[in-house]
């Protein structure tokens, strides 16, 4: 099959424009944050051990959604996408929404944690810079792919495909919380907490890539119950493991208050107030889904 290159008048197009906007500041982002001294992140490092989890979660999210951007933005270019084997439009669809959402998380977290709060240096405020402007074009990608027909964005573009990107994106923010939280909570918090917790956020975080791999890969037809009551059951038990998950933050937040006082202590206590809302959002969207999905089984029980 030869290979299609784009006309002129499409390098002139919205999506053509906001996905070399991303790859630009994309680009410009992680390499200010590699090429930053020492001296210009904050100087509690050392302190603050957890500094460096979050630095590097950072340091993915940017990494991870530059490479796929290039990649989806190659092969558009060449139309070479209706060769491979994936469902483009809820693809790009994801991409650009779960971009969004991690490039806002790394840009509150990047200039809230990482940098220095008493000297400012240019490298790392640029860096902040272009990582929310690198958010605000995955937002406007999402925008625009969201006004498509519903055909032309995919199951990804309506409500329940963005509450399960949403879902995707709480697991993912869970993930370098619990790391931290497992690194050094006070002995006052029963270990049994971290454990359920922990197990909790893996099945949420496994069922969410299951129904990726699936819509992505147009796998619906083959599954072994109907698609549309595996969603269902996948979002009600995402909504009992995320109501157990919060109630255990809400727990370790009242027994952090009895603890002490200490610096130490003080960082724990903020990154188990970050799970417990992370762990609501989530929670919340589970719930907002299990909602519309028994809607749509009714509605079509009906039918």
């Amino acid at each position: 099959m030869p290979v299609i290159v784009l006309e002129a008048r499409d390098f002139t197009s919205p999506l053509f424009m906001l996905r070399t906007w991303e790859v630009l500041f994309g680009c410009t982002t992680f390499s200010l944050v590699a090429s930053l001294e020492p001296t210009e992140l904050n100087k509690n490092l050392s302190n603050l051990e957890h500094l460096d989890t979050f630095r590097i979660f950072c340091m993915f999210t940017w990494c991870f959604f530059f490479a796929l951007t290039l990649l989806i933005h190659f092969l558009s270019v060449i139309q070479f996408h209706s060769l491979i084997p994936i469902s483009w439009k809820n693809l790009t669809m994801t991409v650009a929404v779960l971009g969004a959402l991690m490039c806002f998380s790394a840009s509150v977290l990047f200039p809230w944690i990482i940098m220095d709060h008493q000297t400012a240096f240019p490298r790392p405020a640029a860096a902040a810079v272009a990582s929310c402007l690198t958010f605000l074009a995955y937002t406007s990608e999402s925008y625009v792919l969201r006004t498509q027909a519903q055909e032309q964005r995919g199951y990804m573009g309506s409500m329940p495909g963005l509450l399960k990107t949403l879902q995707l994106w709480g697991g993912c923010q869970i993930i370098p919380l619990v790391v931290e939280v497992f690194r050094g909570l006070p002995m006052g918090v029963q270990s049994w907490q971290l454990w359920v917790s922990a197990v909790s956020y893996g099945v949420c975080i496994f069922m969410s890539l299951v129904s990726l791999v699936v819509i992505l890969g147009d796998f619906a037809g083959r599954c072994f119950l109907p698609f549309d009551r595996l969603l269902a059951g996948f979002s009600l038990i995402g909504v009992l493991l995320y109501m157990v998950a919060t109630v255990i933050c809400f727990t370790k937040i009242l027994q952090l208050r009895d603890v002490g006082q200490t610096i130490t202590n003080n960082q724990k206590a903020e990154l188990v107030v970050m799970e417990t809302v992370v762990a609501s959002i989530t929670l919340l969207a589970y719930t907002v889904d299990l909602a519309v999905s028994i809607k749509l089984l009714c509605d079509r029980s009906h039918t």
